[in-house]
């Protein structure tokens, strides 16, 4: 085969080579949001976050991903995290404000958002990541997952990080409405039609034990709600007596059905407009 004929070849093969990884900029921004196909980081100028003296009736939770979060930053050992329990208490405002709280302290901590149907693409967004030098919280809201559902195999990537191993600047956090990420019937259901049944639940249900922290948020009481108005109005300098703003809410939250901090924001919104005050942030 001559040489003009091997170049030939060479040269097509060359082609066909996927391109390189681009290297990420993380100096571009301090959030990103992944998008996958095609790869890339999405700067985010503005994170949309709550100050974290804002979160009231979560302080354990709060103290705790602090901790954790302030020894990755470090460069320390740190666990990932499952935020799980009621909806609307905070479970992401909390990733969000921890981060921006910790990014004050020490430089160099980023926040990459991924969506669940991104999952998948979660091992090229890990190679981009590994060995820059940057600290990543990997942050997943509202995670869950069905009963034919084959993402959270993509998730072990980053809980456990397989052969290559999860890499040591990126943690993961998640939120999700249940503990084991998957609901009850379906884990029911499982047992009853598998042909091993504890090996089928054992699968998908042992996803959550992969979590290093399991943080619980749970509905709030009538105090807790109001002290989250009452914060809220502090902040932000709406002026309303006890007596009117506990009248107000509690009506607000009974049409609602549920006390939470969402309900609460969700009231103090409200009351914010009728008031005439502008919320900026």
């Amino acid at each position: 085969m001559s040489d003009e004929i091997l170049t030939r070849i060479a040269d097509a093969l060359e082609r066909l080579r996927p391109p390189p990884a681009i290297v990420p900029d993380l100096a571009a921004a301090e959030a990103f949001v992944w998008h996958a196909n095609p790869d890339a980081l999405e700067p985010v100028a503005n994170v949309n976050r709550v100050d974290l003296g804002l979160l009231h009736g979560i302080d354990r939770a709060r103290d705790t991903l602090m901790a954790n979060t302030r020894q990755f930053a470090r460069g320390l050992p740190a666990n990932n995290a499952l935020l799980w329990g009621a909806r609307g208490m905070g479970k992401s405002s909390l990733v969000k404000a921890v981060h921006g709280a910790i990014s004050e302290e020490e430089t160099g901590l980023k926040l990459v958002e991924i969506q669940r149907e991104d999952l998948p693409s979660v091992g090229r967004l890990l190679a981009l990541l590994r060995g820059i030098d940057a600290r990543v919280i990997l942050y997943c809201d509202d995670l869950s997952f069905s009963h034919d559902d084959q993402h959270y195999k993509s998730l072990k990537a980053v809980l456990d990080g397989g052969v290559t191993g999860r890499p040591d600047n990126v943690v993961f956090y998640a939120t999700s409405n249940r503990r084991h990420l998957m609901p009850r019937d379906m884990i029911e259901n499982e047992r009853g039609s598998a042909i091993n049944p504890a090996e089928a639940v054992e699968e998908k249900v042992s996803l959550s034990d992969r979590f290093g922290l399991w943080l619980g948020f749970h509905t709030c009481d009538q105090d807790a709600y109001l002290s989250m108005i009452r914060g809220y109005c502090d902040a932000y300098g709406v002026a309303i007596s006890d007596a009117e703003m506990r009248a107000e809410a509690v009506e607000w939250q009974a049409t609602r059905g549920s006390r939470s901090g969402r309900v609460a924001w969700q009231y103090f919104t409200d009351l914010a407009g009728r008031r005439g005050v502008v919320l900026n942030g």
